[in-house]
C-alpha cells in the first residue's frame, strides 16, 4: 500500500446557504497551501465553478479546479470522483475541497472516498485520499424563515421526498456544522435553531459566522472523520440503539425518528428583497413544451432510496432560462419582489438589463434573499482590435457569440421543487425589452 496520503475537506449543505463563499475563503488562504478543488453542481451551468476560476482565487491554474456537472459525485459521476480524486493526489497538492451539490446526501460521496482504496486499488497507486472531515453549512435564516425556526426538521410527519429530510441528513452526516448568516436571526432565534440542530446532531461541533467567515485551523487537518462514528453520530441512531426502558421513560418528550458565482470585477451593487408576497399556485404540471434549454435532474442513489435519486426523491428540477434581449430592470426587480414563486430553492446566473446594456449583473436567490451584483463589463464592449484577440484565443467566447447582441445574456439557473417552468419563462420573457 502506498505510504502518501491527501487529506480531503467535504463541505456540503443545502442549496444557497454559503458553500462557495467559503470555499472561497479556504482557497484565498494565506497560509501557503496548495488546494485543488472538486465542484459538483446539477446545474446546466456551473456557475459556481466559473466564478471560482474567473475571480482568480485558484490562480489561473486550470488543474487545480474539476468541475463534475450533469450528475452526482455520488451516484453517477462516482467513478468520476475517484478518477479526478486519483489524478490530484498525483499532482501533488496539500489538500483536496470537495463542494458538494446542495441536494446531495454527504454519506454517499463519504462512502465513495473511504472504499476507493479497495474499488479501485489501480486508482491508488501514487497515493490515497483521506477523508479528513466533512463540514456542513447550515442556513440561520433559511431555517427561521422557510422551516420554522428549525421546527419542521423534527416533525415526525417528514417523508422521504420532503426537502427537509435531505437537510437533516446534511446535518446528521457532518463533523463540524457552520451556523451561517448568524447575525440575521436574532439570540433568541439563534439559540432556538442550535436546540433544533442539536436535537438532530449531539456530536458535531457548531461554529457560527457570518459570510462563512470561520478560522481554517478549525476546518484542516482535523482527523474528525471517522465513518462508523460520524455515521452513528446521529440522533435518531442513538434513539435507536436505546434500551427499552430508556425509551418507554422518554415517550412523552421530544426525540427525532429520521431514517436514514461570470467574468469581470465584482462590485457591490445589492438589491434586497423580502418575499412576503401572494402568488399563483406554485405547483401546478409543468409544461415542458415551453421551456428552452431543458435539463434533466440528478439521479443519485442512496442505499435506502430504492434506486430513485436524490432529485426525484426530493421533487428538485433544474434548468435554465436562457434570452439573449435585455431585461427591463423595473420589470424585473417586481416579479423578483411580487411574483417569485415559493417554490424556485435556489437560482443564480447572468443578466443584463436595457438601462446599462454593457454591464452584466450576477443574480442569486436563495430562500428569501436575492441579490443583483455587478459582475463586470460584457466583451462586446470592448474596443475592436482588442475584442478580436479576445475572440481568437478564446474559443469559449466565440461559441456563445451573437451577431446582434455579442455575449450578452440572460442565463439564469433555476433548482426548485416540481418547478412550473412554463409559467417562470412565460414571468421572464415579460421583462424583456
Amino acid at each position: 500500500m502506498p505510504t502518501k496520503t491527501t487529506p480531503v475537506l467535504l463541505l456540503t449543505g443545502y442549496l444557497g446557504s454559503g458553500k462557495t463563499t467559503l470555499l472561497n475563503r479556504i482557497l484565498s488562504n494565506k497560509k501557503g497551501i496548495k488546494f485543488a478543488v472538486i465542484v459538483n453542481d446539477i446545474g446546466e451551468v456551473n456557475i459556481d465553478a466559473d466564478l471560482i476560476a474567473k475571480g482568480g482565487v485558484v490562480g489561473g491554474d486550470d488543474e487545480s479546479l474539476v468541475a463534475l456537472q450533469n450528475g452526482c459525485i455520488c451516484c453517477t459521476l462516482k467513478m468520476d470522483l475517484m478518477q479526478q480524486m486519483s489524478d490530484l493526489v498525483k499532482g501533488g497538492f496539500d489538500y483536496i475541497v470537495i463542494e458538494a451539490s446542495g441536494i446531495c446526501e454527504p454519506e454517499p460521496i463519504a462512502q465513495t472516498i473511504c472504499s476507493m482504496p479497495g474499488m479501485a486499488p489501480n486508482l491508488c497507486r501514487e497515493g490515497v485520499p483521506v477523508l479528513d472531515c466533512i463540514v456542513t453549512v447550515v442556513d440561520a435564516l433559511r431555517l427561521k424563515s422557510e422551516f420554522e425556526s428549525g421546527d419542521r426538521l423534527t416533525s415526525p410527519k417528514i417523508g422521504e421526498e420532503d426537502i427537509e429530510s435531505l437537510v437533516i441528513q446534511q446535518i446528521e452526516f457532518c463533523n463540524i456544522i457552520i451556523l451561517n448568516k448568524i447575525s440575521e436571526v436574532t439570540s433568541k432565534e439563534a439559540a432556538h435553531i442550535r436546540k433544533v440542530i442539536r436535537a438532530l446532531q449531539p456530536k458535531a461541533e457548531i461554529i457560527e459566522a457570518d459570510y462563512c467567515d470561520v478560522d481554517l485551523d478549525k476546518l484542516l487537518d482535523t482527523h474528525l472523520f471517522n465513518f462508523e462514528k460520524t455515521v452513528t453520530a446521529a440522533t435518531w441512531i442513538q434513539e435507536i440503539e436505546k434500551p427499552l426502558d430508556e425509551i418507554e421513560q422518554e415517550e412523552n418528550e421530544h426525540h427525532h425518528h429520521h431514517h436514514d458565482e461570470e467574468h469581470g470585477h465584482h462590485h457591490d451593487h445589492v438589491h434586497d428583497h423580502e418575499c412576503n408576497h401572494d402568488h399563483e399556485d406554485d405547483n401546478e404540471e409543468e409544461d415542458h413544451s415551453h421551456c428552452d434549454h431543458e435539463h434533466g435532474v440528478c439521479h443519485c442513489h442512496h442505499h435506502h432510496h430504492h434506486g430513485e435519486g436524490e432529485a426525484e426523491e426530493y421533487g428538485i428540477g433544474t434548468f435554465v432560462y436562457y434570452r439573449r434581449k435585455p431585461f427591463d430592470l423595473n420589470k424585473f426587480d417586481w416579479f423578483v419582489a411580487k411574483k417569485w414563486p415559493k417554490n424556485i430553492i435556489r437560482a443564480k446566473g447572468i443578466c443584463y438589463f436595457n438601462d446599462n446594456p454593457d454591464m452584466s449583473y450576477l443574480f442569486e436567490q436563495a430562500g428569501v434573499q436575492k441579490k443583483l451584483t455587478e459582475a463586470g463589463q460584457w466583451y462586446a464592449t470592448a474596443p475592436e482590435e482588442e475584442l478580436q484577440r479576445m475572440l481568437a484565443s478564446e474559443p469559449g467566447l466565440m461559441r456563445d457569440w451573437d451577431p446582434e447582441y455579442g455575449d450578452r445574456m440572460q442565463k439564469i439557473v433555476f433548482i426548485g421543487q416540481r418547478l412550473d417552468r412554463a409559467a417562470i419563462t412565460e414571468a421572464l420573457d415579460a421583462c424583456l425589452d
